[in-house]
């Protein structure tokens, strides 16, 4: 998912026409195979629509909102943000590779609009959609984002020079959103082992945990342990 990680962009500007049936078939099928392996409860909605009238964010109006995958799981879930965070991201590369915009949303949208049961949470919402050439906006907003990012040295505490794989690990999280492009997981490499963690200071920190680490593993290959300041496994060679 390397190229993905490359050209995903936040698309909030979405074409008035709805997924083919085929995509949607796609990205059900993903959904299944994803929600087996992370016991989240994720779904997808093709016209959620009403959940964003009148909706704006910072960055300016969403426009054409229709299609979009409910970040949910059961409310007792141990690490459930996190989970969202790591799962939700390994879904919107999958839906970047498919050729489709993509937009993590936490709080600005209309949650009584949407049908979640009374032991899930429903975390973020993922936006998806056919998309045209990025606008001007979107354009401006990615390159202002891109100037903003931290570096490396920013993100990374360690006791000794970098090994390529770990450096190779830290190009995709620096890549990696995070909501208010905040930035703030900070990744460990001590006594030869790697661990990440957040402040956890601000409702979605835990979920940017997750798209941070998973981002590192696309690259470093091997696995985390769940939880702030989970320890890394490389992969067996």
């Amino acid at each position: 998912m390397h190229q993905e990680i490359e050209n995903r962009i936040s698309r909030r500007s979405f074409l008035n026409e709805p997924l083919t049936e085929q995509q949607r078939q796609e990205i059900g099928a993903y959904i299944r195979e994803q929600n087996a392996v992370s016991q989240l409860t994720v779904s997808f909605l093709e016209d959620g629509s009403c959940a964003f009238g009148n909706i704006k964010t910072t960055y300016g109006m969403f426009s054409n909102v229709r299609s979009m995958l409910l970040l949910k799981g059961m409310a007792d879930m141990p690490d459930l943000k996190e989970k969202i965070g790591y799962y939700g991201e390994d879904l919107a590369l999958f839906l970047t590779g498919m050729g489709l915009g993509t937009c993590w949303v936490g709080g600005t949208y209309d949650k009584e609009a949407l049908d979640v049961r009374p032991d899930e949470e429903l975390v973020c919402v993922l936006l998806v959609g056919k998309v045209k050439k990025a606008s001007v906006k979107e354009k401006l907003l990615r390159s202002t984002l891109r100037g903003k990012v931290k570096s490396m040295q920013e993100r990374m505490i360690a006791d000794r020079p970098l090994p390529q794989w770990v450096r190779d690990g830290m190009q995709a999280v620096l890549l990696a959103p995070s909501a208010r492009n905040s930035q703030k997981t900070i990744f460990h490499f001590e006594n030869g082992q790697i661990s990440a963690q957040i402040e956890d200071d601000y409702r979605f920190d835990l979920v940017d945990l997750g798209i941070a680490k998973k981002h590192f593993e696309i690259e470093a290959g091997g696995r985390f342990d769940w939880g702030n300041g989970g320890v890394f496994h490389p992969a067996q060679t």
